[in-house]
Parts: structure tokens; C-alpha cells; sequence
């Protein structure tokens, strides 16, 4: 069966962005019961334990994708009539590289957290069997936001976060909560949503394995260079907690988990955009992509900053308020915190418009280049000013990366880079899209129910 990109129309790009943002707070909204729940019950010495276990199955998979989700939307949308194959070679190559993920996991665990209890570190090992999960929806979803599909797309990632909520709820009703069962809700929630999703692209796509070497060619070809991209997408979330996880005790981890938490709800805007502008902008001439990119960075961003000004304000109290008086102390860390998400956001959008136009290689060094930066700084940083200088190893890393993107734009498209600060058009073009969001979009969902 082969993938016909004309078979679904296409939602215009403020729709879908629209869309996606909505299902990006629906998830931060229930990201945020489970941390609660999860940081009142276990307190920080038990969240901490919860984050040492839960972080590597994650992370791993999403260090090691090898820029298979992203290639495999280019892919897709460049050549649809040799979906079917791309697809059966990215399931396959996905859950390759999880395997590979679950060896390392293993093999260095108990060195590198070895002031936590032999327990924790068997059920951080036992947990690694979920690393697959993570790998095959990653995938997954990007041959969804290549035909278009953005509703399923976001609702595969609200589906772990709402499996969770629910088993995490049981279990405090059940009186049955704690670091280890916590941990089960936790990994295991993308069993699910996977097998939905499996059985979804199957009906769609039938993925297969013909000819395989060239698929894999065509994968590993725009993979490998977009995979700093990807890698540093990942370090940006999770290496900071898989560093500081190596030199804090439980009770210091799990204070720093719950700030980096409430700052990452800031990522909503920046995500949603991401996820809708790359597919969008692919074979879009250089200008047109250059103008996507820049109102979609600032119209983001703007938003972003916004939120994460009111964050930084009330940070302490409302830390304590959410989470419990015994997170108050994260109140400095999480104004560090709440810069770097939005540096790191517009740094992401920004490399969209080298992705779309097929020079991925240059963010990739970019990139990497400055991810260099993060983890020498945090184990000079971490050691001696504890979280907060954590906080700052990341933000100074993001800066850099900020500038290398920027610099890039008339070094290698031989273009000026997009316009940073908003405009007044910026602010009418978001005051129309949310206008047509809230008043026009259920109209139309109204008259197509009545036509059925």
C-alpha cells in the first residue's frame, strides 16, 4: 500500500499549530497532577529516588535515535510512494538502537549512581526494558506529522502522561505509593499507545522490509546529519538530570527535578510550533522557510518569555504552593531555568528552516559544538555550587548554541538571519490565528457534523 500525501486534506499551518498547542497543555496539565502527586507522596528524598530510576529508559532511547523520526518525515514527505518501506526499515532500525540503549544502560548503572540504594539501581535496570517504548513512538509519530495527522501525533503524547496519572491516582488511593511502584506507572505507560499506534500505521502505511538497504540509506543519509539535532534536543531535557544525578543525593535530586519540571511546561509553545513547522516548510523555497521560521520563532518565544516571566516572579511560593514547603528552596535554580527554556526553544525553531531545506549536517555541528560546553561546565559547576550552578551550565551552553544558529544563516544559506524581536504584524497574524481558533475552527467543526 502506498502513501498518498493528497489522501488527507491538509490543516492549514495556524490550525494545526493551534491544535498542537491545546494538546500541548492538556499534557503539561496532566504532567503537572502527576508531579504533584507524585512530589506530595514521596517527598524529595523519595522523588529523587523516583527521578534516578525513570530518567535512563527515556533518555537513552532519545540520545541514540540517530535522527531516524525526523529523517523518516522528510523522507516520507519527499518521496511518499516508497513509504511503506521507509516505515518497516524505521520500526526496525528504531528498535535496533533501543536494544543497544538498554546494553549501555545496564552495563554503567551501578557505577554512576552509586550512593543510591542497591535496590533503586536493580529497578533502574529492571526498567531499561521500556527503553523500545520510547524508540517505536518516536518513530511512529513521524510518519504521522508526514501525512499530516498532527491529532494523533499529539494525542500518542498525552497518552502515556494520562496512563500514568490514572495508575499513579490508584495507587495513592490504594495507600500503595512509593519510589518503586511509582516507578511502574511511570516506564511502562507507553505499552499502550504503541500498540494502538503499531496497529494504526499498519492499516495506513503497511510498512515492509522490501528493499531495505536502500531505505536504510535513505534513513541513515538525512538521519546522521540531523542527528545533533535530535541529540541536542535530548541533552537540552535530560542531560543536566543524568549529570546532576551522579553528584547529588536523593533529597538535593529530587528538589531539582520538581524546578526543572515546572520550567519544561514552558516548552509548550515551542514544541507544538517544532512539530508543525518542519513538516510544513519541507520543499518550501529558501525565503519562504526563512519567513515561516522567523514568525514562528518570535510568536513562540513571545509567548513563551510571557509565561516564563510570571514563573521566575512567583517561583518560590509557587513551588511551595504546588509541589509542597519542602521544594521552596528550588526558588533560584528555577529562575535560571526558566531563561534557558526560552533561549532553548527559539534555538530549536530556528534549526527547522536548515532541516526543511535539506542541511541538517550544519545544525548538527552547530549544535554539537555547543552541547560540548554543558557537560564539562556542570562537572565544574554542579560539584561546587550544587543545582543552581547546574542551571547555569545549561544556560550558558544554550547561549552559545543561540549565537551559532544565528551566525549560521548568512554563513551557509547566504541569507540574514530572521528577525529575533516581534513585530506589531507578529502580534496581529497571533490575535487573527487565535480569533479563528476560538470562534471560527468549532463553527466549521459544527456545519461538517451537520453535513454527516
Amino acid at each position: 500500500m502506498q502513501f498518498n500525501a493528497k489522501q488527507k486534506k491538509p490543516m492549514s499551518s495556524a490550525g494545526a499549530v493551534a491544535q498542537s498547542i491545546a494538546a500541548k497543555f492538556a499534557i503539561v496539565g496532566i504532567s503537572a497532577a502527576t508531579g504533584i502527586i507524585s512530589a506530595r507522596a514521596l517527598l524529595p528524598a523519595g522523588r529523587g529516588e523516583l527521578a534516578a530510576m525513570i530518567l535512563w529508559p527515556v533518555f537513552l532511547a532519545n540520545t541514540l535515535t540517530f535522527g531516524f523520526p525526523s529523517a523518516l518525515t522528510f523522507q516520507m514527505r519527499s518521496t511518499p510512494q516508497r513509504a511503506s518501506g521507509l516505515l518497516g526499515t524505521g520500526f526496525l532500525l528504531a528498535f535496533l538502537t533501543s536494544v543497544v540503549a538498554m546494553a549501555i544502560g545496564f552495563s554503567f548503572m551501578h557505577s554512576w549512581i552509586p550512593q543510591y540504594s542497591a535496590k533503586t539501581i536493580l529497578y533502574a535496570q529492571i526498567l531499561l526494558v521500556s527503553t523500545p517504548l520510547t524508540s517505536l513512538l518516536n518513530v511512529g509519530r513521524g510518519a504521522f506529522l508526514a501525512r499530516g495527522d498532527f491529532g494523533i501525533a499529539n494525542a500518542l503524547l498525552a497518552c502515556s502522561p494520562a496512563l500514568t496519572l490514572v495508575t499513579l491516582v490508584g495507587l495513592f488511593i490504594a495507600h500503595s505509593l512509593n519510589p518503586y511502584t511509582a516507578a511502574f506507572a511511570y516506564a511502562p505507560a507507553g505499552a499502550a499507545p504503541v500498540a494502538w499506534m503499531t496497529w494504526r500505521l499498519w492499516k495506513v502505511f503497511r510498512p515492509t522490509l522490501k528493499e531495505f538497504r536502500t531505505s536504510a540509506r535513505q534513513l541513515f543519509s538525512y538521519g546522521i546529519r540531523s542527528y545533533g539535532i535530535d541529540l541536542c534536543g535530548t541533552m537540552a531535557l535530560y542531560v543536566d538530570q543524568a549529570v546532576v544525578v551522579r553528584f547529588l543525593m536523593p533529597d538535593m535530586m529530587g528538589v531539582y527535578v520538581v524546578a526543572l519540571s515546572l520550567s519544561r511546561m514552558l516548552n509548550a509553545f515551542h514544541t507544538s510550533v517544532i512539530m508543525v513547522l518542519f513538516p510544513k516548510a519541507v520543499s518550501q523555497p529558501p525565503e519562504i522557510v526563512r519567513a515561516m521560521t522567523g514568525r514562528a520563532m518570535r510568536m513562540s518565544t513571545l509567548l513563551t518569555g510571557c509565561a516564563a516571566l510570571g514563573v521566575a516572579t512567583f517561583g518560590g511560593p509557587l513551588l511551595g504552593l504546588i509541589y509542597g514547603a519542602e521544594y521552596r528552596t528550588a526558588g533560584p535554580v528555577l529562575r535560571v531555568l526558566v531563561a534557558e527554556v526560552v533561549l532553548a526553544g527559539a534555538t530549536l525553531v530556528l534549526g527547522q528552516a536548515f532541516m526543511a531545506l535539506g542541511r541538517p549536517g550544519i545544525v548538527t555541528a552547530l549544535q554539537v559544538t555547543g552541547l560540548l560546553f554543558v557537560v564539562p561546565l556542570m562537572l565544574v559547576l554542579v560539584p561546587r555550587y550544587g543545582i543552581v550552578g547546574a542551571g547555569v551550565a545549561l544556560l550558558i551552553s544554550t547561549t552559545v548554541r543561540f549565537l551559532f544558529v544565528l551566525a549560521s544563516f548568512p554563513l551557509f544559506l547566504k541569507m540574514p538571519p530572521p528577525r529575533i524581536w516581534p513585530q506589531w504584524e507578529d502580534a496581529f497574524f497571533m490575535a487573527k490565528t487565535s480569533f479563528n481558533a476560538v470562534f471560527i475552527f468549532p463553527k466549521k467543526l459544527l456545519l461538517a457534523g451537520d453535513g454527516d
